[in-house]
C-alpha cells in the first residue's frame, strides 16, 4: 500500500498542474482577444471618421465662390416718338429680363429720373446711384448703377463728366454734341466680403475726339479712384471693337496707364453666348454693331458672356441689346 501513495500523489501533481497551465493560456488568449478587438474597434472608428471627413469636404465652400451676375443696358430714354416702342409699353419687359435673368449689377444708360425710380419700384431689393449729366441732380439722362442691397453694401459714389473739366456739370468735352458723363460706385460684396469699384458710361455719338479722350479720363480716373479693388468697367461706348477708343480699353499698350482691362467678349471661361451685336433699333438686329461692353480687370474671372435677344411680342425691350457677364473675384 505504500509503494502506491507516490503514484497517486504524483498523478494528482501532475493534474493539477496541467489545469493551472490550461487556465494561463485562456487568459492569454483572452487577453489577445480583447486587444484584437480594441484594436480593430480603433482602425474602424478612424475609418468612419476619415471617410466622413471625405464626404464632407467637397460641400465646404469659401465666400469667394459665389459669382455676380453684371449687365450693362442702355435701356432707351423715354421718348412718346417710339409709339409702341415708347417706355410705358416696354418698361415692364425691361424689369422683367433684370430679375428673370438675376442680375446682381447693372450699369443703365439714358435713362430719365422718372425711369429710373419706376425701375426702383418694380424690383424690390435694388437701388441706384447716379446724377442727371445736365445740372448734377435730377435733368437729363443718368448712367445709373442699379444694384441688389441685400449683396452689396455701397461704400461711396460719385459722377464726373466726360469733359476737360469733369467736376463741372453739364460740361460738355471736346467736339461732343451733347454732355456725358460716368458714374462710379464703390462696393463691399457680402456674399464674399470682398471690395470692388464699378463704372458706368455712354460716350458721344457723334464725336470721335470726344469719345478718345472720355476714353483715356476714364483709365485715368479709375487708376485714381480704385485703388487695389477690383475693378468693373461698363457701358455704351458708341464704337465698335476697330476704334481707337475701344482700343485704349482693350489695348495695354494704347493707354496711358499700367491698368490692364479685359473684354469679357473674348475673355469668358464658356465663350460668348448670342449675337455679336448690340444694336436693333427697335427693329431687327444689325450685324458688326457691338457697341456695349463690360470689362473688368485681373481680378476677376469671366465665367459666361452673353448678348441678350429677348423678344416680346415682337418687340425689343430697348433699342440696344443687354449685355450680361458672369463674373467671379479670382482666388488670392
Amino acid at each position: 500500500m505504500l509503494s502506491e501513495r507516490p503514484v497517486i500523489i504524483k498523478d494528482h501533481y501532475i493534474k493539477s498542474n496541467t489545469f493551472q497551465t490550461d487556465n494561463q493560456t485562456q487568459q492569454l488568449k483572452m487577453r489577445h482577444s480583447l486587444l484584437f478587438i480594441f484594436i480593430a474597434s480603433l482602425i474602424i472608428t478612424f475609418a468612419f471618421t476619415a471617410c466622413g471627413d471625405m464626404e464632407e469636404s467637397p460641400t465646404v465652400t469659401t465666400p469667394a465662390e459665389k459669382p455676380m451676375r453684371v449687365l450693362s443696358f442702355n435701356i432707351r430714354f423715354d421718348n412718346p416718338n417710339d409709339g409702341p416702342d415708347a417706355w410705358p409699353h416696354r418698361k415692364d419687359f425691361v424689369t422683367d429680363l433684370i430679375r428673370f435673368h438675376k442680375i446682381d449689377l447693372v450699369g443703365t444708360q439714358e435713362g430719365l429720373v422718372h425711369q429710373l425710380e419706376e425701375m426702383e419700384e418694380m424690383m424690390p431689393g435694388f437701388a441706384w446711384v447716379g446724377v442727371g449729366r445736365d445740372d448734377g441732380g435730377r435733368e437729363g439722362e443718368f448712367s445709373a448703377i442699379f444694384y441688389d442691397t441685400g449683396r452689396f453694401e455701397l461704400i461711396e459714389e460719385d459722377t464726373f463728366w466726360l469733359s476737360d473739366n469733369p467736376q463741372e456739370p453739364g460740361s460738355i468735352g471736346w467736339d461732343a454734341a451733347i454732355t456725358r458723363v460716368a458714374t462710379w460706385a464703390r462696393f463691399i460684396d457680402l456674399e464674399n466680403n470682398r471690395r470692388f469699384f464699378v463704372i458706368n458710361t455712354h460716350f458721344d455719338h457723334i464725336g470721335q475726339e470726344a469719345r478718345v479722350n472720355s476714353a483715356g479720363l476714364i483709365i485715368e480716373k479709375v487708376t485714381e479712384l480704385a485703388g487695389d479693388d477690383p475693378i468693373v468697367v461698363m457701358g455704351d461706348l458708341n464704337v465698335t471693337e476697330e476704334n481707337e477708343a475701344y482700343t485704349i480699353f482693350a489695348d495695354p499698350d494704347s493707354r496711358p496707364s499700367d491698368l490692364e482691362l479685359f473684354d469679357g467678349f473674348y475673355h469668358s471661361k464658356h465663350g460668348h453666348y448670342g449675337p455679336t451685336s448690340t444694336w436693333n433699333a427697335f427693329r431687327e438686329i444689325y450685324p458688326d454693331r457691338r457697341i456695349d461692353y463690360i470689362f473688368t480687370d485681373a481680378a476677376f474671372t469671366f465665367l459666361e458672356h452673353g448678348i441678350l435677344a429677348d423678344i416680346r411680342d415682337g418687340h425689343f425691350p430697348s433699342d440696344h441689346l443687354p449685355v450680361l457677364a458672369e463674373i467671379k473675384f479670382r482666388n488670392e
